[in-house]
């Protein structure tokens, strides 16, 4: 811009001195220079801090590492580079037999433990009977022993007729006592639930969501609309959760950002008029709008840790903070790669009469992007 205003202002003593035909002296000359120093100087100046200028101006793009969570051989590629791709589509096919084998494995063991389970209430079912048969012989022998202890007590049979009955009473409290235990093993092993479902069984259930899971993700698809570029994967290759495959690049809508120095951002605010030129599309310059001015910088941020701060260690990088530029015009005609760079000038309400020497400054630039 400093180069340009000079040029012009050099044009302007072209003709003065040329065609007015304004003597050469030393004071028209003194006079002049001054007032070059002065004109440049003080448009420049205000025009930085008013109407900022920058060429450090790029289109930001989202992009995605595609790494695999399983690990495995890759048997087919189906991703084309450059070629759009929508969401769900596939790029590529991990060898899924190793985790086939493992997902009937969880299937037999599953079925194994839903077996166990009717099982285990047959068990149930048939400890609760011996139960009831322990105390039914519980009663039985209870009604022997007072039988024999009446009789006993009328003389009509000896003392040892009382003595077995005793002991086989004594027995069969024991035996009630023994089965009502074993019942409740039976029944502890066959209740042993979760959300209604046997332990073991939601156990296994999971271990077979699980590597249902490992299967789907031998099918490696997009993950939203967008594309792959520089694709350098090929069948026999092995993949891994721990290294990416390849780059995919998203295709909603990028983010334009420009940053200034930090002293020209002292009258910018959301909403200032914006005008940018692209580097790659020399002659036009588009509308736009200031989005968010963004109040932090990559320099001297901190994190928590262990050591103290140097001030040595530190970031010599004067930081330039990011604006975000919505653009208005519309773009879809124009060949534009993410990533591209461009010049942004934005127009606050300061000193606007100015604003009209930077405007024609900045297409001045647009069309010097046909030969630089």
């Amino acid at each position: 811009m400093a180069a340009l205003l000079l040029l012009g202002y050099a044009a302007i003593c072209v003709v003065v001195f040329k065609l007015l035909r304004v003597p050469v002296n030393k004071w028209s000359v003194t006079t002049a220079g001054l007032g070059g120093v002065v004109v440049v100087g003080g448009l420049l100046v205000t025009m930085n801090y008013n109407h900022p200028f920058t060429t450090d101006a790029r289109l930001y793009f989202y992009t995605t590492p595609i790494v695999p969570t399983v690990k495995g051989h890759v048997v087919e590629v189906t991703v084309r580079p450059n070629v759009p791709l929508t969401a769900g589509d596939l790029l590529f096919r991990i060898d899924p037999r190793p985790y086939q084998y493992i997902v009937e494995q969880k299937r037999a063991l599953l079925a194994e433990a839903e077996q166990n389970v009717r099982q285990l209430k047959a068990s149930f079912d048939q400890a609760s009977a011996n139960a009831e048969r322990a105390e039914a012989d519980l009663r039985l022998a209870q009604q022997t022993y007072d039988r024999q202890s009446e009789l006993l007590e009328k003389r009509v049979v000896a003392q040892a007729a009382l003595d077995t009955a005793a002991r086989n009473l004594d027995a069969s409290r024991q035996g009630v006592a023994e089965t009502r235990a074993a019942a409740e093993r039976a029944r502890l092993a066959f209740a042993s639930e979760i959300g209604g479902v046997n332990t073991a069984v939601a156990r296994l259930q999971a271990d077979l969501q699980n590597a249902e899971f490992d299967l789907s993700e031998t099918n490696v698809t997009a993950p939203t609309n967008g594309y792959v570029t520089q694709l350098f994967l090929r069948p026999g290759m092995t993949v891994s959760p721990s290294t990416p495959t390849m780059v995919f690049i998203h295709s909603d809508d990028n983010i334009f950002g420009a940053s200034f120095a930090q002293n020209a951002l002292q009258r910018v605010k959301a909403g200032d008029e914006a005008e940018i030129a692209f580097d790659g599309i020399p002659g036009r310059v588009f509308s736009g709008e200031v989005g968010v001015v963004s109040d932090a910088i990559a320099q001297e941020q901190v994190q928590a840790g262990g050591t103290l701060l140097n001030p040595e260690d530190r970031s010599r990088i004067v930081g330039r903070p990011i604006t975000r530029i919505r653009i208005v015009d519309d773009l879809s005609g124009y060949q534009l790669p993410a990533g591209a760079t461009a010049q942004v000038a934005v127009y606050t309400e300061h000193w606007q009469a100015v604003a009209i020497v930077r405007r024609i400054l900045l297409r001045m630039k647009a069309w010097m992007n046909y030969v630089v």
